[in-house]
């Protein structure tokens, strides 16, 4: 099965049914960044979660473990992810999903592919945030959008460039060569959202402008801010609706795309 064919089919599943005219677009939102989409989306659940969105594996180290097993095998000249979607999500659900896969074919060597018999793929269904884990971890592998919460094209591409391998900008080796953490803003019991990790730049710069950055007031107890930038303490940043050009490069970095 080709590559072409393979976005082919995705591209099939998105337009099925539809008739012209028919609305295609997002639901309506408030103007949050995705961070705070996430965080509010998360406010509460029991599912146990480390920086917000990101479900634990006590057996691995965050993006270190992409050098000893969890990245995404690759086979010729790309990285095919076989992928499930619950049948719980009405289409136009699905469609939002299938809309952010593609967004990686555009500009990777990322294929998601429907699942048949692979025992390892991204299983996304409806639960009870906005979640995922980091890096290839096991057979069906949850990944969270739930409904009425978690449905945008950020947010998808967020989730997935967990399951991809990759942790949040503000937590980055580096991070404090660019940011302050204000922990005297956090709210109590979430300063370790904010923990510094031991990940692989890939040889990228700090980007205020990634999809994985977290919001100024993320997790602020008192609407005062928790992160700063320390060139510019005005500056805004986690607002992107997208990924970000240095979010594509790491991707094709890691996985040694050729695009």
């Amino acid at each position: 099965m080709t590559p072409v064919f393979l976005l082919l089919l995705l591209f099939v599943s998105l337009t099925a049914g539809q008739t012209p005219g028919e609305p295609d677009d997002e639901p309506p939102m408030e103007e949050l960044d995705v961070s705070e989409t996430i965080a509010r989306a998360n406010d509460g659940i029991e599912t146990r979660l480390v920086h917000g969105d990101i479900v634990p594996n006590l057996q691995r180290n965050a993006d270190p473990c992409v050098k000893s097993g969890c990245k995404w095998p690759k086979r010729g000249r790309y990285v095919y992810v076989p992928v499930a979607i619950s049948s719980a999500y009405t289409r136009d659900e699905r469609n939002i999903i299938i809309r952010g896969l593609i967004t990686f074919h555009r500009s990777t060597c990322i294929r998601f592919v429907w699942r048949r018999r692979h025992q390892q793929y991204l299983h996304f269904f409806s639960g009870t945030g906005c979640w995922s884990y980091l890096g290839r971890q096991r057979r069906g592998q949850p990944v969270s959008l739930r409904k009425n919460g978690c449905l945008y094209t950020d947010t998808v591409q967020h989730e997935v460039l967990h399951a991809l391998g990759f942790h949040h900008e503000q937590v980055r080796s580096d991070r404090d060569e660019y940011v302050s953490i204000l922990d005297e803003n956090i709210i109590p019991g979430n300063q370790g959202n904010f923990e510094k990790q031991p990940t692989n730049n890939l040889g990228t710069p700090y980007d205020f402008e990634s999809v994985m950055h977290y919001g100024k007031y993320a997790f602020s107890r008192n609407g005062q801010p928790t992160i700063v930038s320390k060139s510019d303490p005005d500056l805004e940043f986690g607002r992107a609706t997208k990924m970000s050009d240095n979010d594509i490069a790491r991707v094709n970095t890691l996985y040694q795309c050729k695009v």
